[in-house]
This record gives C-alpha cells, structure tokens and sequence, in this order.
C-alpha cells in the first residue's frame, strides 16, 4: 500500500506508527526521527506547532512498537528489513582450573557442606530401625472390590 493511494480521511484516522511504517516500507531507507516525523506530519498536513509538541510522543510510540528498529546514528528502519546477527561459537572458551589441596583442606571442605546442607541430617536416618517396613501389606483397590 502506498502512502499516496490511501484516502486522505482513511489517513486521519490512522496512527501516527502506521504511517511511519508505511513510509519506511515504501522507501526502503532508513530515516532519522525528524524526517519521519516531518513526513508523517506532511501527509495529515499538520502544522509545525504540532510537529514540534508532538516530536517526543512520536519517539516514544517508535521505542514501543516492535516492528521499528532503531539504527546506529540515531537512525530508524522496519525490524523486518534487519536480519539480527546470530554468533555460535563451537569452540570452549572456559578453561578447567584445578587447584591442588591436601587432605586435610578436603576434610574442612566437607564439614563446611554438612553446615550448609539444613535440608538432610545423615544422623536422623542412623535412629530409624531396620525394620519398620517389613510388616507393610499393598492392597490394590481393584482387588479389594472383586473380592467384596
């Protein structure tokens, strides 16, 4: 669709980003902020005033709207006309450092995770008997039924 086919009561109607993004898409370039606006404001024939008070909305709409991008140098363009560069580096970067300790630095080491481990006491399971469970019967459910 181009900007000069659409009727101009169809164009007040619009939004300030649709008609951006039909600009953009027509002229397949990217824009600073004040040409697009000022081309915006062309085409609803728009007076400087409202430019002018109107210039930081415009900014903010583009930030907000997902299908503008904006460019290095303070340029604007349609996300669709970018490809995002996508890096897979194959190759490990991260080195495996190994620090060398003697036993005694492994022994504080553990006591220092039985600390901070609060969610399992190795005593606690040392009290229970052997054999709690040895007297424990399943029933199925389906059985029982048959059976009653």
């Amino acid at each position: 669709m181009k900007l000069n086919d659409i009727p101009e009561y169809e164009l007040e109607t619009m939004n300030y980003d649709d008609i951006a993004y039909i600009i953009l898409n027509e002229g397949k370039c990217k824009m600073k902020i004040n040409e697009l606006f000022k081309k915006v404001c062309d085409a609803l024939k728009l007076s400087e005033n409202v430019f002018e008070e109107k210039i930081a909305d415009f900014f903010e709409l583009l930030t907000t709207d997902k299908r503008f991008i904006m460019l290095e140098d303070g340029y604007w363009d349609l996300r669709e006309h970018h490809n995002p560069k996508v890096v897979i580096d194959d190759e490990e970067d991260e080195e495996t450092i190994i620090n060398e300790t003697n036993e005694e630095d492994d022994e504080e080491l553990i006591e220092e995770d039985d600390e901070d481990d609060i969610f399992y006491d190795a005593e606690a399971d040392d009290d229970l008997p052997d054999d709690d469970l040895e007297d424990l019967v399943v029933i199925d459910v389906d059985d029982e039924e048959a059976n009653s």
